[in-house]
């Protein structure tokens, strides 16, 4: 079932827009291109990835304080090294139950975990003898780290973090752990020889893989853009062919209706059987010119198929289950009072994507889908709700990521499937690929909950002049 909310703007299906007469063949190829390369890619870095991480940080941190203490017996503030030891284990066991966890990781939320590694790090190595300690050279790992997967601002201030440190490690630090009774001084030449090549080797490694990164990034960006701009001429292409097949094999029962319904109002003089059939006649006479139109200029008829309004785009996404009958599937459209719906990118990635998720509340849903797409100024939201068992707290945790099993009741799902991992990792990958966040969630009364939302400048498709 197909509705808008009588209560906010109406969207209603507009007339196609025509495309322009300088318009060439591939202008739906080159608005998809277009539509990629505007959208800023998405945080690289996973949440969990940064956990990860940390905690095989920590675990070295504790490891080589349990050998220093308790192996060499050197004489450390080994409480406070704890201390700066818990607090990052602190901060992952945060992070680790937090949402966070379930995402990757927006840009200021990893460099901001970053920068934290690099003070922690920082703080334990002031306590066990600054530069002098040998690990202090594990303070470039966050920067490399930073400077691979985060933009060019956040790399450098991550960079500059780690410079400030380390020259304030080679002015002041408490001695470094050694043999009971005696100390061990390096010259300071030297002290400053270790701060000079720690200071360049960060700069040097932030720089090195920032832009190893962005080589790699403007290639995937290239690609990305091939594939779409194949992805679109193949379906204009397909189009076009079965555009022309359609004319051609609907031409001869068109006929065939026209010339029965010719003589049967010439059968019939006057009456409702005689308007029918003059109906029916015109009406014959119409499919055909639209057959002959398709036919003479397939490549010319994607007006279509180039935009699509919310509405028409929630049609497509529930189409296959609108008529099932185990299930009621209700697509709502509503929006901000006083603001214009947009029409949005026919994105294939998108369609494929929505449909999936559509697919999978079908699957685990008791009576009721519900696709909601709602805008305002700012950003396009479209949201899958359905009220079957929800997703687990297992499942939860991960989705999203590759080959996570179901959730409860897989086994009793109604087209029989055992999972939607995969799916949900894919659909989620298409979604964010142009700039969508997406969600995952349970509802407070029951049901699965996933939501996408972009900025409406990403998604929204510019009026035509």
């Amino acid at each position: 079932m197909l509705m808008a909310m009588a209560s906010l703007p109406r969207t209603v299906a507009p007339a196609p827009a025509k495309l322009g007469p300088d318009t060439p063949g591939s202008a739906a190829a080159q608005a998809a291109a277009a539509a990629v390369v505007s959208v800023r890619r998405p945080g690289r870095l996973r949440t969990r990835t940064l956990i990860t991480l940390r905690w095989l940080a920590l675990a070295g941190q504790a490891a080589t304080l349990a050998v220093v203490g308790e192996g060499l017996k050197f004489p450390a503030p080994y409480l406070a090294c704890a201390v700066v030891v818990g607090l990052g284990a602190w901060l992952n066991l945060l992070v680790s139950f937090s949402p966070l966890a379930r995402r990757t990781a927006r840009d200021w939320e990893a460099a901001t975990q970053l920068a934290f590694d690099v003070l922690q790090l920082a703080a334990l190595l002031y306590l066990t003898g600054g530069l002098a300690n040998p690990f202090s050279l594990l303070i470039i790992a966050p920067v490399i780290l930073g400077g691979a997967s985060l933009p060019s601002r956040y790399a450098a201030g991550l960079a500059l973090l780690a410079i400030v440190a380390t020259l304030a490690l080679a002015l002041s630090a408490l001695p470094l752990p050694w043999v009971a009774g005696h100390a061990l001084e390096l010259p300071i030449i030297y002290r400053a020889g270790l701060a000079v090549a720690l200071v360049a080797g960060i700069a040097f490694a932030a720089g090195y893989a920032h832009q190893a990164a962005a080589e790699a990034a403007r290639m995937e960006l290239a690609l990305n853009v091939t594939e779409t701009v194949l992805a679109r001429e193949q379906r204009m292409s397909a189009l076009g062919a079965l555009a022309a097949a359609a004319a051609h094999e609907l031409g001869t029962p068109l006929a065939t209706i026209s010339v029965v319904a010719k003589e049967m109002a010439r059968e019939v003089k006057d009456g409702p059987l005689h308007d029918d059939a003059v109906l029916l006649i015109a009406q014959a006479q119409r499919g055909r010119d639209i057959l002959r139109r398709l036919g003479e200029t397939p490549e010319a008829s994607d007006e279509v198929h180039e935009r699509m309004s919310l509405l028409q785009f929630l049609s497509e996404v529930v189409e296959p289950y609108a008529a099932a009958e185990a299930v009621r599937v209700e697509a709502v459209v509503s929006g901000a009072a006083g603001v214009p719906a947009p029409d949005v990118w026919r994105l294939p990635e998108v369609l494929h994507a929505m449909t999936s998720i559509v697919e999978n509340a079908y699957d685990f849903a008791r009576k009721e889908i519900l696709v909601t797409a709602r805008f305002d100024a700012d950003t396009v939201q479209v949201e899958v709700r359905d009220d079957g068992p929800g997703f687990s707290a297992a499942v939860l945790a991960k989705l999203g990521e590759p080959y996570i099993t179901s959730r409860p009741g897989a086994e009793g799902s109604r087209t029989g499937h055992v999972g939607m991992g995969l799916g949900f990792f894919i659909a989620k990958t298409l979604l964010e690929r142009t700039g969508a966040s997406v969600e995952f969630r349970n509802g407070r009364r029951g049901g699965a909950t996933v939501a996408a939302r972009w900025p409406r400048a990403r998604i929204e498709a510019p009026p035509v002049g």
